[in-house]
């Protein structure tokens, strides 16, 4: 089955990256911005002018729209058919310090409550599209907290409670095909760096994302979209770093992540919250995961999605909490005014080829920490589960009484392991679940740990 899966994945990528290929090279004709009025003086905010070189490329069949030297604010913009922005070595577009220049496009709300919907580079029902370059694109996230969103309040005179509320994401694309993102860099979003809704045949190759200028700051979200390849990726996040998500009933699907560096201040590979959608054919390999507080693997279903048919291997992780997280819970959060789903289910996983190191006892979130936690519920259990070549280094430090612990069911809750505090096991920790199978699964302790090593109860 897991062989016949990567083959298939294989299969889907390698057609959408030709099709992208083919069109971009096809594309000769180049837009400069100045040309539209654009000023890179650091203070001209252009975000009409930007739009008119936009709207005349995608008008004219398509090319290159160039920003070169100079720095560019803007609002938001807005890619159409057959647009690839091109942002020079010398270049950066940065985002404007005033919510009145940004737009709201497919609004909706997360899984914490937060309005969503703006950001600085969108994109809606569009196809061959795509930003590239060695430039910089820069979100200006921290004029979004809320210290400076009161000092912009006042000085534009504005009463509105929700002024700024809805934090810009950096980018955006909505229902759109045919994406490329090669070379670029992403900084400081007021929240998520990148989100692709409903998004098919996306490549995401060799960019660099720093992201920790406010809150939910994730990296690359990967919801209910299909078709998907990225690699080569330097991720460095406050919030999760990739994580795949379904914020309406469809599928996130034919994904192969690889060849990543990943930090995160929550969780580095991550699978939810947001969960209405399956989550299925996913591959992730070759990835190097350090100093991360929130997670190295995180799967979550609890909102009715089916997760299988998943693959994670040869990932080696450096000062992480908890290595591995998996939760079948029963939340069942709605989004986008949807229909509840029923539970969902978490079957056909295989992790495999993980060394891993975790966070000391003071730098952990859980103290003791523990290696892997497996949990579903008294009536929805995890099926076939195969954890292959696993070896995790913990710092040890339980007591007696530790051994000792009840953990709670919390089916209901926010998934997140810390919730759950100390375990009775430091190795691997793993309940309400059939199927699983362990190969080579061993876990080393700098300290005298007095907890079980592993603890399996169905």
């Amino acid at each position: 089955m897991y062989k016949l899966l990567l083959h298939t994945i294989k299969i889907v990528l390698t057609v959408s990256i030709t099709a992208l290929t083919f069109s971009v090279t096809a594309q000769t004709k180049v837009y400069d911005v100045t040309k539209f009025g654009a000023k890179g003086d650091s203070i001209t905010v252009n975000t009409k002018a930007l739009q008119k070189a936009i709207d005349k490329c995608s008008k004219k069949g398509g090319g290159i729209v160039h920003i070169a030297n100079g720095v560019f604010i803007s609002g938001t913009i807005i890619l159409k058919n057959n647009v690839i922005l091109n942002i020079s070595k010398n270049a950066k577009l940065i985002g404007s310090n005033n919510p009145l220049d940004y737009k709201s496009i497919d609004t909706f709300t997360d899984a914490v409550g937060q309005e969503r919907g703006t950001c600085l580079i969108g994109a809606v029902d569009a196809t061959n599209i795509g930003i590239t370059g060695s430039g910089i694109i820069d979100g200006n996230g921290a004029s979004f907290l809320a210290k400076n969103l009161a000092l912009k309040k006042k000085e534009l005179g504005i009463i509105d409670v929700k002024f700024g509320t809805n934090r810009p994401f950096l980018l955006r694309f909505v229902r759109s095909s045919q994406i490329t993102l090669k070379d670029i860099y992403l900084k400081q979003a007021a929240a998520w760096a990148c989100h692709f809704y409903q998004s098919e045949n996306i490549t995401v190759d060799h960019i660099n994302i720093y992201n920790h200028a406010n809150k939910n700051n994730d990296g690359i979200d990967l919801d209910s979209s299909n078709s998907v390849e990225i690699k080569n990726c330097t991720i460095n996040s406050g919030d999760d770093a990739i994580c795949i998500k379904a914020t309406s009933t469809l599928p996130t699907h034919n994904v192969k992540v690889s060849n990543c560096t990943l930090k995160s201040d929550w969780g580095a590979i991550k699978f939810g919250t947001e969960s209405m959608g399956d989550f299925y054919n996913i591959a992730i390999s070759n990835c190097k995961i350090y100093d991360t507080k929130g997670g190295g693997i995180k799967i979550l279903s609890v909102d009715g999605a089916n997760i299988y048919n998943i693959i994670i291997d040869s990932i080696k992780m450096t000062n992480v909490d908890m290595p591995i997280f998996m939760r079948l819970g029963e939340r069942l959060n709605t989004y986008r005014y949807a229909k509840k789903r029923t539970v969902g289910s978490i079957k056909d996983i295989l992790i495999s080829n993980i060394n891993a190191t975790s966070r000391n006892l003071k730098q952990s979130r859980v103290s003791p920490p523990s290696g892997i936690f497996i949990t579903g519920t008294p009536n929805h259990k995890i099926t076939s589960l195969q954890l292959q070549n696993i070896s995790i280094n913990l710092p040890g430090g339980g007591s007696k009484e530790d051994k000792l612990i009840e953990v709670p069911e919390d089916e209901k809750r926010y998934p997140e392991f810390n919730f759950f505090n100390v375990l009775p096991a430091y190795g691997l920790y793993a309940r309400h679940i059939s199927e699983l199978k362990t190969t080579n699964v061993s876990f080393k302790l700098t300290n005298k740990d007095y907890r079980n090593e592993s603890l399996i109860i169905e």
